[in-house]
This record gives structure tokens, C-alpha cells and sequence, in this order.
């Protein structure tokens, strides 16, 4: 499935497009991953456990381990002028402390989007595809951890269904900061 659409970002001239992200895209998809972590955790996470995690978290090596297991999915937003990479979502087997996980679950492991396209259609394009996937897979849910201080985030995932199932720690260098664990009921 090589989905491709067009979005629109409130800012004149910042059109985007989704694709499924192919082999290829590594680089572009680490490059928009500590992007991204940078500017949403800047001010929230120490720099240093930020520098730290898009070390180790958002290599080139790591994006082309899930580009080539075929229990991942990886979709990637790009500006329509000169495919800039801007966001992107990955959608996995679950790995969340859940009592009740199963087979019939998937994860959101991550879907992020530059600050600059927010609001212009482009993440409920990247959210639509993942949950395409994981309906197309079987998938009874799909979840996803969210850092619990990303009002923003959380209003987002509101809007597109999910509901809080539980809470994890999550840590980025030697600090630990708490999620929210969220689902989507996908036999709705």
C-alpha cells in the first residue's frame, strides 16, 4: 500500500503529502524523528537526556531495522515543494504494561510532526493511515504512550477516538517523566 495524499498546513505554502515510507527514507525519517523530539521536549526534558536519546533513538540504524520488519509500518509526511521530511508515524507490534495486551493489538510507537504543520490536516492524514493499517491487520486496538504533560498531544488523540487504558514511566536519559497509555477501539 503506497498511500498518497495531499494536506494542507495553516501557512500558506506549507502543503504536504503522506506516503509510505520505503526503504530509502532512513535518514529522512531519523532527521524528522530528533527534530521533532527537539522541539516538542525542548524546555520540558533536560538538553542533555534529549541530545542522549536522539543518539541512541533516532539513528539512521534504527529506522532501517523498522523499515525492514515486516511488523512495522512507517508512513512519512513531506512539504509537496522539494519532499522536505516533516513528520511521520510507525505503527508496531505492542510493547506497553498493559494487564490485558494481545494479539489483536497494535502500537503507535511514534507519530510526530513538526510544530509548523500542526492544525493543517497533515497528522489526522498520518493518524488515518495507521489506523487503516491496523484495521486492514486484524488489530482489535491500537495504542500508543504519550508523554502525560503534552496537553496538546492528548487533545489531539481525544479528537481521533482514544481513551486512557493506563500509565507507564518512560525514560529519556536519567530521568523518568510518566505516560499515559491511550487505545482506540477499532471494532467501532
Amino acid at each position: 500500500m503506497n498511500t498518497v495524499s495531499t494536506s494542507t498546513s495553516n501557512t500558506a505554502g506549507d502543503a504536504a503529502r503522506v506516503r509510505r515510507a520505503d526503504a530509502d527514507d532512513a535518514g529522512a525519517l531519523a532527521l524528522v524523528g530528533a527534530a521533532s523530539f527537539l522541539e516538542t521536549f525542548a524546555g520540558i526534558l533536560h538538553g542533555r537526556d534529549i541530545v542522549e536519546h536522539c543518539r541512541q533513538q533516532h539513528t539512521h540504524a534504527v529506522y532501517a531495522d523498522w523499515l525492514i520488519d515486516p511488523g512495522a509500518a512507517l508512513w512519512l509526511a513531506e512539504t509537496a515543494e522539494g519532499a522536505a521530511p516533516v513528520g511521520y508515524a510507525l505503527l508496531t507490534p505492542p510493547k506497553l504494561p498493559l494487564p490485558d495486551l494481545g494479539e489483536g493489538d497494535l502500537e503507535l510507537k511514534r507519530i510526530y510532526l513538526l510544530s509548523r504543520f500542526h492544525g493543517g490536516g497533515v497528522g489526522r492524514e498520518l493518524m488515518q493511515q495507521a489506523v487503516a493499517e491496523a484495521r486492514a491487520r486484524g488489530a482489535r486496538r491500537l495504542l500508543l504512550g504519550v508523554y502525560a504533560g503534552n496537553a496538546k498531544a492528548l487533545a489531539f488523540y481525544a479528537r481521533s477516538g482514544f481513551e486512557q487504558v493506563g500509565e507507564r514511566r518512560f525514560q529519556v536519559g536519567g530521568n523518568s517523566y510518566g505516560d499515559a497509555i491511550l487505545a482506540l477501539d477499532l471494532r467501532r
